[in-house]
């Protein structure tokens, strides 16, 4: 395995990154019960809180893109607000460990003998996605990613979902006729708190919606756009499981489309535990050089 297959496969865990996805079966749409947009933010408040001081899982993962398809497993450590430690292995043997922290991020390479040692800085300049530690937190627990509770969000009327949005509708039908060449998708645009009308000004075009399942417990879909790099993101939680008092995800697709590729992630998660004691080791061997200077 080459040492960009391997740059990938990390990659793919930290950020919002099958072909071969498996699509829930279509059903017929069914009318939901009107909810008050001021309980659907309740229930979003509620949901943005829910964090176990510590999280373990396995997942199989199936990544590919317009360039290659792969299919690897990890195990994942995380403390809450602190460390996440996903360990990727290929055919049976660990082959990635990699410490992610609010400031840095660190990826071992067994196979090739090589490390990077970085920040955050480094998901963005790869993807254009600008995913803090937070985020993947946010992501591998089920959670609203990047839901704000002192942001305004409105309530997008559709019968057949409860979604809350960060843009008006209208707001979001004009800004994705308008697309331009830029960086990449920001999730934390500096806001002015003061001015309740950014949405409408277009000062952030960076459209985050979030469909709450029926029941109120959890989210079922959420997506993102960002029209100025015509880059769109979607991440379907099409099944969870219940673990303790937690509703956890069990099968996750995650799409994400820019203007140079295709990306596809599934992750069907097992054996998930809570608030049970981590160990994590991690160590880069003095010998081990540098992975960004060896493509």
């Amino acid at each position: 395995m080459s040492i960009r297959n391997i740059k990938w496969l990390g990659l793919a865990l930290l950020v919002v990154l099958g072909s071969c996805a498996r699509r829930p079966v279509a059903e017929k749409p069914i009318k939901l019960e009107k909810r008050k947009t001021s309980e659907l933010i309740f229930v979003m408040d509620s949901l943005s809180a829910i964090r176990p001081n510590s999280f373990y899982t396995k997942i199989k993962c199936h990544f590919s893109d317009t360039n290659r398809r792969i299919s690897f497993k990890t195990s994942i450590r995380s403390i809450k607000d602190s460390i996440i430690n996903p360990i990727i292995t290929y055919a049976g043997i660990p082959i990635v460990n990699s410490i992610i922290r609010r400031d840095s991020l660190f990826i071992s390479n067994r196979k090739d003998k090589c490390a990077i040692r970085t920040n955050m800085s480094y998901i963005k300049e790869s993807f254009g996605v600008d995913f803090d530690y937070r985020n993947i937190e946010e992501l591998l627990l089920g959670l609203p990613v990047a839901y704000d509770t002192t942001q305004k969000y409105f309530q997008i009327n559709d019968p057949y979902n409860y979604i809350i949005s960060s843009h008006r509708k209208r707001i979001i039908k004009k800004e994705n006729k308008n697309k331009h060449d830029k960086d990449g998708i920001n999730l934390h645009p500096r806001r002015n708190g003061n001015d309740n009308n950014n949405e409408e000004e277009g000062e952030d075009n960076v459209m985050i919606r979030y469909f709450i399942h029926p029941s109120l417990k959890s989210i079922s879909r959420l997506v993102i756009d960002s029209p100025d790099d015509t880059t769109h993101i979607s991440v379907d939680y099409i099944d969870r499981d219940t673990v303790g008092t937690y509703l956890l995800p069990k099968e996750v697709i995650i799409d994400i489309v820019t203007a140079r590729n295709h990306i596809v992630l599934t992750m069907d998660y097992d054996k998930t535990e809570i608030n049970t004691p981590q160990e994590i080791y991690f160590v880069i061997p003095e010998e081990y050089g540098d992975c960004s200077s060896e493509k």
